[in-house]
């Protein structure tokens, strides 16, 4: 019994090693595509 204590102690070290490794997600929003040259001319718009 005496020797499964390390082992549980590890485990519980790695198991919370685990969970706050993780990152969080990205969350920005992709850049927009610029419109093509025959979009601005129907469209009015210039970005």
């Amino acid at each position: 019994m005496r020797s499964l204590r390390p082992f549980a102690a590890i485990l519980l070290a790695l198991s919370l090693a685990a969970c706050a490794a993780q990152s969080q997600p990205d969350l920005t929003p992709p850049p927009k595509k610029p419109l093509d040259a025959k979009t601005q001319l129907e469209t009015g718009r210039k970005y």
